[in-house]
This record gives C-alpha cells, sequence and structure tokens, in this order.
C-alpha cells in the first residue's frame, strides 16, 4: 500500500514565512523530506545492508540554521549552478552583470538564488510519490534576462531511487544550469568522514581552474586524480598539497567532471557511476542526462558556529557532492558544453540517485 505524503511545518523565515516539510515514502522504506523553501532535501533515509535506516544527507534541524548558513546544503540551484567568471557574460552582442558573491565571480545564482526561493507545491500521492515544485524566475533577476519558467520534480521510485527532474521554458534567450547540492555521507550524515567511501564515475576529462575556481581548460583524467573510471577510495589520491596543484587551489575535490559520450539533445538518462560505503554497505548509483558532475568533498564545511542536525559539528571532507550540471562558465568559453536557452526550447533533464547495498 502506498502511503500518502505527509505535510508538517518545520518553522519560519526571518521575515515570518512558514517553511513547510514534505515527507515521501515508498513500500520499501526509504523516505525523504524535502521543503517548499528552496526546494531543500533535508532528510533522505535509505537501508544499511542490514535494513537498517539511516539520514544520508547533511543539513539543518531548523530554518533559522538553514537562513544564516552558507553552502547550500541539500537546496535547488539556479538560475545558474556553480560559478560565472567577472560574474558577467555577453549574449547575441548584449553584456549581462550578476552580482558578485565569490570574490569577483558569481556564484550558484547570486545573492537570492532558487535555494532562497519559495516553490509553489503540488502533491502527488501513489506507489512512487511526487512532489512538484514550480517557480517563476522573472526577467531580470539578479542580473539574467528572460522570464524563466521552471518546474522540479522530486519522485520517489518503487526501485529506491530519487529522481529529480528539471523542466524549464523562457519567453528570451537566457542561460540556465539547475542542480541540486545535497551533501551525502552514506555512512549517516553524523559518521564522520567520507574520504573511505569508493567512487566510480564514467568521465573522460575535467576541468582545471584558476586561484578561483574558475575553469580554465579542459582535460584528460588519465594519470591525475580526477581519474576515476575505476572504483577507488576518495581518500586514495586525495592530495591538497603540493602534489596536486588543481587539489591544492580547492582544498580538495571541487572540479567539474566530464562524462563520455554525451551528446547535447538526449534526453536518455544513463548510468554513470556509484559512490559507496564500505562499511554500512549502501551504494548510490547515478544516472543523469547531463554533461558533467561536480565531485566537492565538502572543503569549505568547516566550524561556524552553526551547527547541523543534531548539533553536529561542521567538517571539512564529512560529506561529498555530486551535482550533475553543464560546465561552469561555459558561457565565457568556447568549446565548452552548450548552455542557453531560447524561446520555443525546452530545458529537460533528469538525475537519479538510486540506493542499494552490497
Amino acid at each position: 500500500m502506498s502511503v500518502p505524503i505527509v505535510s508538517l511545518p518545520l518553522g519560519h523565515t526571518v521575515d515570518g514565512k512558514v517553511v513547510t516539510g514534505y515527507v515521501l515514502q515508498n513500500e520499501g522504506g526509504m523516505r525523504v523530506m524535502i521543503s517548499d523553501f528552496g526546494g531543500v532535501i533535508w532528510q533522505l533515509l535509505a537501508p544499511d545492508r542490514d535494513g537498517h535506516l539511516a539520514d544520508v544527507v547533511c543539513g539543518y534541524d531548523s530554518v533559522a540554521a538553514l537562513e544564516a548558513s552558507e553552502g547550500y546544503l541539500g537546496a535547488l540551484i539556479g538560475r545558474w549552478g556553480n560559478r560565472i567568471a567577472n560574474a558577467s557574460f555577453t549574449l547575441d552582442g548584449v553584456r549581462y552583470d550578476l552580482y558578485k558573491n565569490d570574490g569577483d565571480n558569481h556564484l550558484h545564482g547570486g545573492k537570492i538564488g532558487y535555494d532562497r526561493r519559495f516553490w509553489e507545491v503540488e502533491c502527488v500521492d501513489g506507489e512512487e510519490p511526487s512532489l512538484i515544485l514550480s517557480l517563476l524566475s522573472p526577467d531580470g533577476e539578479e542580473g539574467y534576462p528572460g522570464n524563466l519558467k521552471i518546474t522540479v520534480t522530486y519522485r520517489l521510485r518503487s526501485d529506491m531511487a530519487l529522481e529529480i527532474r528539471y523542466v524549464a521554458t523562457t519567453d528570451r534567450k537566457t542561460v540556465i544550469n539547475l542542480t541540486n547540492h545535497a551533501y551525502f555521507n552514506l555512512g549517516g550524515y553524523a559518521s564522520g568522514t567520507v574520504l573511505d567511501h569508493v567512487l566510480e564515475l564514467d568521465v573522460s576529462h575535467y576541468l582545471e581552474t584558476d586561484a578561483s575556481l574558475i575553469p580554465t581548460e579542459i582535460t584528460p583524467v588519465d594519470n591525475t586524480p580526477f581519474d576515476f573510471r575505476t572504483s577507488k577510495t576518495l581518500r586514495r589520491d586525495f592530495t591538497p598539497d603540493e602534489r596536486c596543484r588543481a587539489l591544492q587551489v580547492a582544498g580538495g575535490y571541487d572540479h567539474c567532471l566530464c562524462f563520455g559520450g554525451w551528446q547535447e539533445g538526449s534526453l536518455e538518462v544513463k548510468y554513470r557511476g556509484y559512490l559507496e560505503d564500505p562499511t554500512s554497505g549502501r551504494r548510490m548509483e547515478l544516472y543523469t542526462n547531463q554533461p558533467a558532475v561536480q565531485l566537492y568533498s565538502a572543503n569549505f564545511l568547516t566550524d561556524d558556529g552553526n551547527r547541523l542536525k543534531g548539533g553536529l559539528k561542521k567538517q571539512t571532507q564529512s560529506a561529498v557532492c555530486l551535482e550533475t550540471q553543464r560546465m561552469p562558465d561555459s558561457m565565457n568559453h568556447e568549446g565548452f558544453t552548450p548552455c542557453t536557452l531560447s524561446p520555443g526550447e525546452v530545458y529537460d533533464y533528469t538525475t537519479v540517485y538510486r540506493f542499494t547495498t552490497v
């Protein structure tokens, strides 16, 4: 029997608006809670090899802590996920200036990105319950052109997968790169470092960056710490020091990895790899029709007095993000992935995180 979606108040924002959480559950016992504020994944419970459930996403207990935080934990990101150099781009001869919130650069949508917006919600009960979030991002918001209509559908599938589908249309040519910024720790969010997690990804190239983490060039992964074509622990090549300049600059993994064989316009959602915690036996398979993934080892998740769930102190490398997306700063580089959306076109991308055990 399917379990109806349950809604519950999570608290108030600083301006007095009520934040609501929606709990989806499947017959396998997997459970996810998502809020209308920022589309945040507050909780994701998945079983280990013995059937014991644990919450495998880092986040906060309260709306106050969420609003006071940086790091975008669990939130929807847009209109542009990742960085844009010099907070500007030129489209059809017109320059657009964006908000600078990462030094001289623009990050994750700007001052008030989609992670800080209230989304309209539609609940769809059933064996595979869905939460459909809708948002209108007006022309000129954060400097971007075009009225962008967005729906993001979270579907909790019966095969123990969380599917996230992003669909958008515009009335004016614009740039777009939507993603979710979930911080995963498959041992449970409070279980410590993820450096012993095993990762395998079908990636052929990665993006080198400058000192401010702006991409500079596309580089083959061969003989680099970014080669995850054969499974390995995150720890094995984790050398954020003079042995690897790319990791040293970022303090760890914070790089765009590019999937092999991607084709523009294809809606085929392909298996691209997995993340696994050997201790609990939880494995999270990654499927997507996006061309790349930002691998981030929570290098900036440092103690700022704003505690995580259960009063947990923030620690670097206590989670890992797999943010499927277009190449960052694409609009400012020839040869990077296409990143524009025009009237009459539909932006339609899906990412699936499927949980199993080994």
